[in-house]
This record gives C-alpha cells, structure tokens and sequence, in this order.
C-alpha cells in the first residue's frame, strides 16, 4: 500500500483534535494516596474548619488580650501561671488574670483570645509578668481561618497535584471522585521482533520502541493495555485491534506502518475499518498514521524509536493533554549557530536533534543524526531539536536556528 497523499502535521492535528478532543470518562472513587494526577470529577465540600478549634501561631502565653493593654517593661500586667497546654491537648478554661504557657498549634483556652510571645514576658515561678500589650486574636489561628465548612475546596475538573493531596487531607478526605484514566491498548507488529528480556538472537531485532511508548504513556496517567508482539499476520493483526477496540479509550500500534509488503496495518484499516491519513509529511516519523476502529482512534506509529517519539508526540500527547486536563507546558527555547550544513527534502518538515555547546557567549548546535530515524541514542544524547519547516530547502552552516530544549 503506497502512501497516497503525505498528510502535513498541522492537518493531521486538527482532523484528531475535531474528531477525539471531547472525550467523557466514568467516574470512580480512588483512596486519596493514588488521586496524584488525577482529575476531579465534583467539587469537593469542606465539612469541617480548617483549623477545627482556635488555635496558638506561636509558642507564649494565652490569655485575655485587654489585661494587657496598659502592660510596659516599667509595668508590666501580672498573670497567675495555671499550667501547659501542648499541641493535642484537650481545651482549658482562664479566669481574670489567669494565664497558661502554650505551645504552637495547641488549642487555645475557653476565655483566651491573644497570645502574648515568651520573649514579651518574664516568668517568676507561677507569676508571668507581660511587659507589653497585645492586640485580641493576635497570634492566634482562629477556626475556620483557612477552609470554612460547606466552602468549595476544589472545583470539579481540576488536575490535582501534591498540594492539592495536602488541601483534601486537611479537610479529612479520604478518598476522591474522579475521571477514569485513559486505557490505551498497545502492541508492535513484527516478525523479526523479541522482547529486551528475551535471549538475543542473530537476525532478531529488540523491540525499544514499545517500552519507551509504554513509559510515555503511564507519565501522562493512562492505565496502560500491553499485547507485546503481534506477528506479521493479517488475521492475528485484526483480531487484536477488534480485542483493543472493545476495552480502550485509544489504540497505538508500532511498526507496520509503511509501504511495504509486511506493513499490513493501514491495509487492515483501510480494509475493514476507517483510515483518516496514511503518512506525515515530517522526518523522521513520515509513516505516522490515523483511522478508526468502530468510534476508537487508532495511531500508527512507525517501529523506528526516534520516528515513533516525534509521532507520538505530534499527535497523541495534545489529545492525552486533552482527556486528563494537563496543560501543555511550552519547552525553553534558545538561539544558536549551526555548526554544519543540514540538506532537507522539500515539503517535508524535519525534526534535527542537536547537540548544544557554549563557545565564548554563544551556543553552537553540532547536528546529531541527520538521517537514522532508529537511532534511539540520537535522542538519548541530544539537547535539543531544531524544526526545519517545509518551505526551506536546508539549513547553512553558521545560520542562526532556534532549539526547543529537551533536557
């Protein structure tokens, strides 16, 4: 199967982005250790203060704050010691002219309404002499000072991160209603494939580029469907697309995807389901390809490890983004001068990985693998990648390009 027309990237985007980006998940209560990530699917009502009881900011002196008005270090107001009250400990009642030392974070006596500060105060066995005055409520968290009951702590469709975790903790919560994780259903296709942890064999190639997808896919928070290694059969092949199609939000295959005779799978779809592109204008990653199976997209990503990174993220990660609600983060980009010739085919957009080096004020980028889409350690060693559009005929040496930073 010939590639009929190259799709150019920004097309392919907008046909996936048009046809995927609304996608509506279940819902499932998760304990509040695993809602990391996670995206809320109702708002979350406090049900109780935050803090639940007044409380001491500072280690010092509970106690009535217009006792101590008049207080000065010529003057200073006296107070009858009743005792401790730690962090934990049950609440205590004062009198007029009653104080008790308090610890940060214990709760404040029935009748207190100011902590006065230890170096404010000077303590002669059950005497302490405030020798300055403070103000109601100073030093004191009152109740409900940071959440309130019945507020809104966090809204539905928020993406929770640690402090989030930190927040839904303190109100008590111990578990969270939220969206269902994306299940993708992966394998590879071909013969001459075996897994890493399989003896090597001569003529038997390792499949790196399923696990590295595998890996992307869990940091972006899918519940990962992994069927390993399908052979290069057209049966087998489309019996686990109809398997994946079933029980995943989205399918991606590996390899297969070109035009020769062992490349099947945009004939399967073609053939039996729907294809929306066969082919990228991009390199490396040009056999990329979309269809759908039943209402589920599949991407096709080529076997070539560097090829299936720049298609994946290309195509699959704005839709990921999409479904969990995660915000595209833009990559530093910095200026540098291109250490050699770079040739490119027109009309095809190129994806450069670099090396960059200082070299008295400014960056030099040396082109690592101009060719070689299954030149994993290209990317393992790059620092950056350099997009050459279609319209350019090459980049010259010396010529100022500008480098999105991957590391």
């Amino acid at each position: 199967m010939e590639f009929k027309e190259l799709k150019k990237l920004e097309e392919a985007q907008r046909i996936l982005m048009e046809k995927f980006s609304e996608k509506n998940f279940d819902n499932e209560k998760v304990l509040l250790q695993n809602a990391i990530g996670r995206l809320l699917a109702e708002d979350v009502i406090a049900k109780i203060d935050v803090p639940a009881f007044d409380r001491a900011a500072v280690d010092g002196f509970a106690l009535k704050a217009h006792e101590t008005f008049s207080a000065s270090p010529y003057n200073p107001a006296i107070f009858k010691l009743k005792g401790i009250i730690d962090a934990g400990s049950e609440i205590k009642e004062i009198y007029d002219g009653e104080c008790y030392e308090i610890s940060t974070g214990a709760p404040i006596p029935r009748g207190a309404d100011a902590v006065v500060m230890i170096e404010d105060c000077e303590v002669e066995g059950e005497i302490v002499k405030v020798k300055k005055p403070v103000a109601k409520f100073a030093n004191i968290s009152l109740k409900g000072e940071d959440i309130k009951k019945g507020e809104v702590v966090l809204e539905k469709g928020k993406l929770l991160k640690p402090w989030h975790i930190g927040v839904l903790a303190s109100i008590g919560e111990k578990e969270v209603l939220v969206k269902k994780r994306p299940k993708i259903g992966i394998f590879s296709t071909g013969n001459e494939l075996i897994n890493y942890y399989e003896e090597i064999k001569i003529g038997k190639t390792i499949d790196s580029t399923r696990p590295m997808i595998i890996e992307l896919l869990k940091d972006l928070g899918c519940e990962v469907i992994d069927r390993g290694i399908i052979r290069d059969d057209y049966n087998e092949i489309l019996n686990e697309l109809k398997i994946l199609s079933k029980n995943s939000d989205m399918i991606i295959t590996i390899g297969g995807t070109s035009v020769g005779k062992r490349d099947l799978l945009p004939k399967i779809i073609e053939e039996n389901f729907s294809i929306l592109f066969h082919g990228l204008a991009i390199k490396p990653g040009k056999p990329t390809s979309a269809g759908i199976i039943e209402d589920k997209l599949i991407i096709m990503l080529p076997g070539y490890p560097v090829a299936a990174l720049i298609g994946f993220e290309s195509l699959v990660i704005p839709l990921l983004y999409k479904w969990t609600g995660k915000e595209i983060i833009e990559k530093k980009k910095i200026k540098a001068i291109l250490s050699r010739r770079v040739p490119t085919t027109p009309g095809i957009r190129h994806f450069l990985r670099v090396k960059i080096r200082k070299v008295d004020d400014k960056f030099l980028a040396d082109p690592i693998a101009i060719t070689g889409s299954g030149l994993l350690s290209s990317i393992a060693k790059a620092d950056g990648i350099v997009v050459i559009e279609e319209n350019c005929e090459g980049l010259e040496e010396g010529e100022e390009v500008e480098v999105e930073m991957i590391r």
